[in-house]
């Protein structure tokens, strides 16, 4: 189970996400980075940053389902751009994916990703 912290001593979350998650552990999944490839294919995911996203998370949630988690259980991701300036976009993109009681996330613009992709997502689930 997880429970979302916050507090006004600290600054407030500017997105989707939550200052902090505290959980009980009993069992943990902590995906690798996923990249939008398309599993069907092969290929990245078209639509530019909105839909390299959509194809991270969604690979995101299928290793957690694979481990019997859901995106419900995610207490932590790592969202790396090419450029910050996608932030929005990504960020859009997202916060469908958690709409109520967000993990914590930390993103970041890294120098580059593997085979020149657009964003990496990682998270940490938890039950």
């Amino acid at each position: 189970m997880k429970n979302i912290i916050s507090t006004d001593k600290a600054p407030a979350a500017i997105g989707p996400y939550s200052q902090g998650v505290s959980a009980q552990l009993r069992s943990i999944t902590i995906t690798s980075g996923q990249l939008p490839i398309d599993p069907a294919t092969g290929a990245f995911a078209e639509g530019g940053i909105a839909g390299q996203t959509r194809q991270s998370l969604e690979n995101v949630k299928a290793v957690l389902e694979a481990g019997g988690f859901t995106m419900e259980d995610v207490i932590k991701t790592t969202v790396f751009l090419k450029d910050m300036n996608d932030f929005a976009a990504m960020n859009e993109v997202y916060s469908a994916y958690f709409a109520s009681n967000p993990p914590s996330r930390s993103a970041v613009e890294v120098a580059r990703l593997p085979k020149d992709a657009l964003v990496e997502i990682e998270a940490i689930a938890v039950k």
